[in-house]
């Protein structure tokens, strides 16, 4: 089946918008309980579906579960070589970090033996004629890395980075009152 098909399938599996939403200037986030609505920024609009086409190659939905995975998956395919993804990613990585720590790491795992989508270098209108057999041929490595101490100790370096990231407005605000306290 194509990616096409499938992600129209994804979208209307998922409540999402046709296309993921990639015309609408805001996008709705539920974090902590609460929904927010965010502005859609055009780097985020213009990389949507290889995010929503890496949910289907990890066969993961749009849960924090599903989220954690891929932003874990992310990590581990270099996604943090492209600066304003690579945030997004860490924050997502961070948070779920704190609800499913398996399935981000799981996603991490997955990730070292796999390219990440986005360095495929594909356009968008490829993709969609791409077949999934295809998508899953081209993103793995010939060569297979085990999740040995080094791959470990890689992983642990980007929990740390993504709580940085994730608790970074709560440690500020943390600050700015102590100084409005005194």
């Amino acid at each position: 089946m194509t990616l096409d098909k499938l992600l129209t399938e994804f979208y209307i599996k998922n409540g999402i918008p046709k296309d993921g939403g990639i015309d609408d200037e805001t996008f709705e986030f539920k974090v902590f309980g609460l929904k927010l609505n965010l502005p859609n920024p055009k780097f985020r609009r213009e990389a949507l579906h290889i995010h929503d086409i890496q949910h289907i190659l990890n066969n993961c939905d749009t849960s924090w579960k599903g989220e954690g995975f891929i932003a874990g998956w992310e990590i581990s395919t270099g996604i943090w070589k492209h600066f304003q993804l690579g945030f997004l990613s860490l924050w997502a990585m961070g948070y779920s970090f704190w609800i499913y720590p398996k399935s981000v790491f799981n996603g991490y795992k997955k990730g070292i033996n796999e390219i990440g989508i986005i360095d495929l270098k594909i356009s968008k209108s490829n993709f969609m004629k791409m077949e999934y057999s295809e998508l899953v041929k081209i993103t793995k490595k010939e060569k297979i890395t085990e999740m040995n101490a080094l791959q470990f100790i890689k992983f642990l370096f980007w929990i740390m980075t993504s709580q940085i990231i994730f608790l970074f407005p709560l440690i500020a605000i943390g600050i700015g009152l102590t100084f409005i306290l005194k």
